[in-house]
């Protein structure tokens, strides 16, 4: 319901340079000298250019996501929005900027620090040094490669916690969002890393070895298995895994459950119960989502929403869920996942022993855990791309679900009246810059969203 951001990192429009000089036949077959000195031989004039675009790109990730927070920056203005008039008050429209400005230059310094480790460790050696490292213990490939890519995810989780912390318990604290105890931080991670060993491990090995043992169809069964894993994660996550960080509880028989049941049977939505979640346990912010499919398929209410609205803005926002569902942009988007993820793995096949991109990171030996590590870095720019659309795609879907909302429950100003309260209560930017939006914005913001709705008020 509330406006998201996605800032990804990624990078393939280099593939069309290079694989012009691999042949497909060769795709996932072993890799004896040979042929590693043959691929070489052809990719070394590309060794440095690859290094570059790669750099090149991180850095360009970076630059353009403060270009767009400066751009952000500079839009806020003292005077409330005349839509918000009587429902910001000054003092807590000051907060919100204040709250965006921290948030910006907290990111700006973050970013920086992501930078300045990713860059110290390629050219200081970090890669080929932790892979020397991880094959003196003489594994075979598969948990060689867990060993490793398990070591970089847990040098990336030393080197940003203590960014999550001081933005959970410094910057949210501050601003009085945050709820969260040290007890529950420290859970949600050992929890987290259960589950990344217990579901991720499994998926991981079996990643490598396809592309080490399964030839040139490795990605076809990369794609099945992954698709069929994401699809069964979305299955079991609202029953099995959601819970073990939240309790959820059918929401109590009164007025907002009859009147809930009473919307979702005028518009045939087949739904048993709307469940209440307890965000509170971590933050005062609202929320409400829409999760699972089939028989697992839930619609959740923050707690701290149901507090903060009246029953007629709780249908107007659960009536905005149910219309993602009836416009069927969940399917679209599972459909579209699966898709990205095909074309990922394709073009995967073709780099993923490619000499040439190991000799960019001083590699001393080529790996399908190393490629996968460099493909990532690689995939950048193609998936900066897309993540684009992506969002742009989101954002008319949000604008066809607040319609959805308006049209069935015949009741615009409720559906108005959650939006606004939302924007107060989680302190939103009310006047972010159109670059800004584009790059980062899930959801529209909230002024095009009520101008949105106005208009097709008018039309009626």
């Amino acid at each position: 319901m509330e406006k998201g951001s996605q800032k990804t990192q990624a990078y393939p429009w280099i593939c069309r340079g290079f694989l012009r000089t691999l042949d497909p036949q060769e795709i996932g077959a072993d890799r004896d000298k040979n042929r590693s000195i043959q691929v070489k031989t052809k990719g070394f004039h590309l060794l440095n250019i690859i290094a570059v675009i790669i750099l090149a790109a991180i850095v360009f990730d970076v630059i353009i996501n403060i270009v767009s927070d400066v751009l952000n920056l500079r839009m806020l203005q003292a005077h409330v929005p005349e839509p918000f008039q009587g429902v910001y008050d000054a003092d807590k429209y000051r907060k919100s900027q204040d709250y965006l400005r921290v948030n910006t230059r907290f990111g700006w310094v973050s970013a920086m620090v992501n930078l300045m480790a990713v860059l110290l460790f390629w050219f200081q050696g970090g890669f080929p040094a932790m892979d020397n490292w991880v094959r003196s213990f003489g594994n075979g490939p598969v948990l060689t490669g867990l060993m490793y890519m398990g070591s970089l995810m847990i040098l990336y989780a030393l080197l940003s916690q203590p960014f999550s912390i001081y933005a959970t318990f410094v910057i949210e604290e501050r601003f009085g969002f945050n709820k969260t105890t040290w007890k529950t931080y420290s859970l949600d991670l050992l929890k987290g890393l259960v589950l990344a060993i217990l579901l991720g491990t499994p998926l991981l090995a079996g990643i490598l070895a396809f592309f080490e043992y399964a030839g040139s169809h490795a990605w076809i069964y990369c794609w099945t298995v992954v698709t069929l894993y994401m699809l069964v994660v979305q299955y079991i996550a609202p029953t099995w895994i959601m819970p073990l960080f939240n309790k959820f509880k059918p929401i109590e028989d009164g007025q907002l459950k009859s009147a809930i049941l009473s919307y979702a049977r005028s518009i045939q939505f087949p739904m048993k119960n709307v469940y209440v979640m307890d965000g509170s346990k971590r933050s005062s912010k609202s929320n409400a989502f829409f999760t699972g499919f089939g028989k697992n398929k839930r619609i959740v209410l923050f707690d701290t929403l149901i507090n903060q609205h009246t029953v007629p803005e709780l249908v107007a926002v659960l009536a905005h869920e149910m219309g993602h569902y009836k416009k069927k942009h969940i399917l679209q988007g599972m459909l579209l996942g699966i898709l990205q993820t095909g074309i990922m793995f394709y073009l995967l096949s073709f780099v993923i022993s490619y000499q040439g991109l190991f000799d960019a990171f001083y590699m001393n030996h080529g790996s399908v855990y190393a490629g996968l590590i460099f493909f990532g870095m690689l995939f950048a720019p193609l998936d900066f791309f897309v993540g684009i659309l992506m969002q742009i795609r989101s954002r008319s879907n949000e604008y066809q679900a607040d319609r959805f909302s308006v049209e069935t429950t015949r009741n615009p100003g409720a559906m108005i009246d959650a939006l606004k309260k939302l924007s107060v209560q989680n302190l939103s930017n009310l006047l972010p810059h159109p670059f800004y939006v584009f790059l980062n914005y899930s959801h529209p913001p909230v002024l095009k969203r009520i101008e949105a709705i106005d208009a097709f008020k008018s039309t009626e």
